[in-house]
């Protein structure tokens, strides 16, 4: 599984520990960045790796920052993406068999390393249910297209 990494400068050190277990534990992992604490945009990381998803070169992607809040907005502008900022190992779970999401939003400032571990170890193993859920995830696809500019 090829996995995209972002942060900003709040969320920098928790995404390089999250990097050292993704790779200790066998993932393919593109780190793209931040690379240091210094000040930075979060939707200057939240965009190349939502792309990186969107086209298809990243099977998914996590981004940290403060609160996980502005990468999921940032990502979730990009066609394609279903971002979801998970506080918990049920909200991980849900994000992937009812929502698909192909984006995992966390809180460096939030969560701990022990429960971001955790919510990312479920994200990754949980897989989308379809059924019932692939119709709503039409929806919101026709809802995107709808507003989508070309």
């Amino acid at each position: 599984m090829k996995i995209a990494l972002g942060s900003d400068h709040r969320g920098y050190k928790i995404k390089e520990e999250i990097k050292n277990f993704l790779l200790n534990s066998g993932y393919e992992v593109k780190d793209f960045g931040c690379f240091s604490e210094e000040s930075c945009d979060y939707p200057d990381y939240a965009r190349p790796v939502a792309e990186g998803v969107a086209q298809g070169n990243f099977d998914c992607s996590i981004l940290f920052c403060a609160t996980g809040i502005g990468m999921s907005i940032a990502a979730n502008k990009i066609p394609g993406i279903r971002a979801a900022l998970c506080l918990n190992k049920k909200m991980a779970r849900f994000s992937r068999e009812h929502n698909n999401a192909n984006v995992l939003c966390l809180s460096a400032d939030v969560l701990s390393l022990k429960r971001i571990r955790g919510i990312v170890e479920v994200w990754l193993k949980t897989e989308f249910t379809g059924g019932r859920h692939e119709r709503r995830i039409n929806k919101i696809l026709e809802i995107e297209n709808k507003y989508l500019k070309r």
